[in-house]
């Protein structure tokens, strides 16, 4: 399967992973599973590091390399996604998760998250 994880299940898999649902972490270990970050996540932790916010604390190109190296696969931003947010419910306004939500719904790719709002879309998404 597929899985597209959010940006906090994937700063917890990268350094705190005591953090993560043990769903989330058989689901990750699953070598059957296709490991999928979207460029957004790492947009998103560069922003918030950037204002200070405590839970985006990491360097965005380690965190990349980090995820790289252990065999993610990285979704570009493509303008089909940004294209499918406009259609998306006003459920939950962090341009991010919504942009994580049109491409899980445009790839066909399971989202996983760890956040009950972005859980509400309609769509491939599974709340950990």
């Amino acid at each position: 399967m597929k899985l597209l994880l959010d940006t906090h299940l994937l700063l917890w898999a990268a350094a705190e992973p005591g953090r993560l649902p043990e769903v989330a972490r058989d689901l990750i270990d699953d070598p059957e599973n296709e490991l999928v970050f979207s460029a957004a996540s790492l947009w998103e932790v560069a922003i918030k590091a950037g204002l200070g916010r405590e839970d985006f604390t990491a360097e965005p190109a380690v965190l990349r390399r980090g995820l790289l190296d252990n065999g993610y696969i990285e979704l570009p931003i493509a303008s089909e996604h940004a294209v499918a947010t406009a259609t998306l419910p006003s459920i939950h306004r962090d341009p991010f998760d919504r942009m994580l939500v049109a491409q899980a719904q445009v790839e066909g790719i399971t989202l996983l998250t760890s956040d009950h709002v972005v859980a509400q879309y309609p769509g491939p998404i599974r709340k950990l």
